[in-house]
């Protein structure tokens, strides 16, 4: 390892420290004087499992940390000015978006196409500063579909926080995936390594506050900034992944995304299926998600969380097994998108047998 190389980690390391001490401070701070502040009762739209009022902004330390991960490129990577990072910019500023949007839901309960114009927006500014998905050959096509991931990604992430850790968790496992993946394919002075730090040590410290029982909840604040920038490292680092001769494979593309993101969309696609089929709309919300059947089976909400984390744990790793593969075939196809519908058929099995619970 090249001295460059351990100065890099020794620099990660030390910021993760730093950031993940600063969210427990920031956390802590929160649940100390703000014990009404952004607190959700079982009377709001969002229904949770647990339906105790408690603050609902822990989303706050993730802005402030992504923040302070953003003035820190300034000390890590003193010769690329973040002005001049075109992509870099657009990310911040969707975030941003994302975030602001978040707050003002939790503050004031904004109605629904509000919330999917923004989003829309998010995935607009990421298409206009050159972060969108090249799957297809037509760009207008890939717009499109950028728009729509950006979208389902915000969605998915902001409906799946429906109990204590769940979106925590597969937030932390997905940025880890995404980390880990960076560091093999040579990205070890890529300075978006310090961004996915600060974030996975924000979400590693409001765990602590979010584990079940938790004293407080991310909020839409928290999910819509982290839908936002899934989305995009989920566009920059697996959709558009390319490899060693620069060429891309779009079924194995296809594959990553699906085995990264494999409870986000599950978890979504059968709350959707299932409503409409109910003649429900998919945004209003209720007790039939994917880790309220887990729950009905008897399970306690902590064994639920370790359940998401377990399964969340076995995507990313076959996600990292996939992308590393270099022989590519349609074997390698079938099998990984096996395992997801293997596991989609599962949980939606579950969710069959407890369909009379969830209409409670």
């Amino acid at each position: 390892m090249e001295k460059e190389e351990i100065y890099s980690l020794i620099a990660y390391f030390s910021f993760f420290i730093v950031s993940f001490f600063f969210a427990i401070l920031i956390n802590r701070i929160l649940v100390t004087f703000s014990r009404n502040l952004g607190a959700r009762s079982d009377a709001d739209n969002q229904i949770r499992w647990n339906t105790r009022a408690k603050p609902s902004f822990g989303g706050m330390s993730f802005y402030i940390i992504f923040l302070l991960s953003v003035t820190a490129l300034a000390f890590f990577f003193q010769e690329n000015s973040l002005f001049h990072n075109y992509k870099l910019l657009g990310i911040i500023s969707a975030t941003t978006l994302g975030f602001v949007m978040g707050l003002f839901d939790d503050a004031y309960n904004t109605r629904v196409y509000i919330k999917l114009i923004s989003q829309i927006l998010c995935g607009v500014i990421l298409i206009y500063t050159d972060t969108y998905i090249s799957l297809f050959e037509n760009d207008y096509l890939n717009y499109v579909f950028t728009v729509l991931w950006v979208v389902g990604i915000m969605n998915s992430i902001n409906m799946l926080d429906n109990m204590d850790a769940i979106s925590t968790l597969v937030a932390i496992f997905i940025f880890s995936g995404i980390f880990i993946e960076n560091m093999l394919s040579g990205g070890l002075g890529n300075n978006i390594n310090i961004i996915i730090i600060g974030i996975y040590s924000a979400l590693v410290g409001f765990l602590f506050f979010n584990w079940p029982p938790s004293k407080m909840y991310m909020g839409d604040t928290g999910s819509q900034f982290l839908g936002v920038l899934l989305a995009a490292f989920g566009i920059v680092f697996i959709w558009n992944y390319k490899e060693s001769d620069l060429n891309e494979i779009p079924t194995k593309q296809v594959c990553a995304v699906i085995l990264f993101f494999a409870l986000p969309i599950i978890d979504t696609t059968t709350v959707s299926i299932k409503r409409i089929l109910r003649g429900k709309s998919p945004f209003i919300g209720g007790k039939d998600h994917t880790t309220h059947h887990l729950s009905y089976l008897g399970l306690t909400e902590k064994q639920v969380a370790v359940v998401y984390a377990v399964l969340s744990g076995i995507s990313m790793i076959l996600g990292l097994v996939c992308l590393n593969i270099k022989a590519w075939n349609h074997y390698y196809t079938m099998g990984f998108a096996a395992y997801f519908l293997i596991l989609f058929s599962v949980l939606f099995y579950i969710a069959n047998i407890n369909k009379e619970r969830s209409l409670d």
